[in-house]
This record gives structure tokens, sequence and C-alpha cells, in this order.
């Protein structure tokens, strides 16, 4: 058959599409994100080095991006109001950890091998910890505050993760 595309993305296609989400990063980073051995990333990543393009300036050290993306690097639009992010968010995985939450204690108590607490952003940064509980028909969101946030902030969000799960009300409790 002629002209038919190979339905089947190539190995190294992997490092753009994590580049994408989760840029800047390294080769450990992808390695990482994908399971697979550094030499093996290294391999993967070496095939798309001319497309990408070394960032200085992280706060995780150099990290690398793909081209195309500098711009919006170089301009990203401001995060604006807040968001109540579950535990299984990609915003809040292993690659975006650091960035997140600086402090490696902190992040102990956020990323936690079972159980995980949810994620409080108000405008694009880490303001508190969230958990949710089934109180008879309500769902009650307990935050715990890393920074000032005040209940009205999370009413809107709150009600969103009730309804969510099914509830008629959501109960904010601040710690």
């Amino acid at each position: 058959m002629l002209g038919r595309p190979d339905p089947t993305p190539k190995a190294f296609d992997a490092v753009k599409r994590f580049l994408r989400f989760y840029g800047p990063a390294s080769v450990g980073d992808f390695a990482d994100w994908a399971g697979l051995a550094k030499p093996h990333a290294s391999r993967l990543w070496e095939q798309v080095g001319n497309e990408l393009g070394e960032v200085a300036g992280s706060p995780r050290g150099k990290g690398w991006i793909a081209r195309e993306d500098t711009e919006a690097l170089d301009s990203p639009p401001d995060a604006k109001g807040i968001r109540l992010l579950p535990p299984g968010d990609p915003y809040l995985q292993r690659p975006n950890r650091p960035l997140l939450a600086p402090d490696a204690q902190l992040r102990t108590r956020l990323f936690r091998p079972v159980a995980s607490p949810g994620a409080v952003l108000k405008d694009g940064s880490l303001t508190g910890l969230w958990r949710v509980k089934a109180k008879r028909r309500k769902a009650e969101i307990t935050v715990e505050r890393l920074q000032r946030v005040a209940r009205s902030d999370l009413e809107e969000e709150a009600q969103r993760v009730a309804d969510l799960r099914g509830a008629s009300d959501a109960v904010i409790v601040l710690d």
C-alpha cells in the first residue's frame, strides 16, 4: 500500500511528548518518568537532540525543552485563581514536584506512597494541602494552609469536588 503513514509512534517521540508536558527537564527526568534505564533514555534523547533547546535558570538546574516551545516558556500566561488538584493530577507528577514544592520535607508530606493529599494552588503557587471525606451527603474538605487562603476563595472549587463525588454540598474545614 502506498501513502499510508505508520500508525505506530516511534519511541523517540516519547521524549518530545514528555517535554511538551514536563519541560524543561533532563534525560534523568525522562528516564524516571518512562521507567527506562538511563542509557536507553539517553539514546532516545539523542535521536531528537537537534530539536531541543537548553534552558538555564530552572530551580532544578539546566533542562531542555522543544525549541518550538521556547517562546511560550519565555512569556507564559499568569496563573490565576484557586484550584484543588487531586493527588493523581498530571501537574503533580514526579518531574514537577521540586518546582511545586522546593522544600524536601513538604514534598514528603504532599507526595506519599499511599493516601497523598491534594494540592491547593492559588495563582499557580502551592498554598495548601487538602483531603476530602464523606460526611452523610456532604463532602468535608479539610485544607491545611501553607500560605494565606480565605475560605471564600475555596468555596467554588470545593463545590466542584463535592459535585464530582455526588455530594449535595461542600463543607470546608481550615487547619
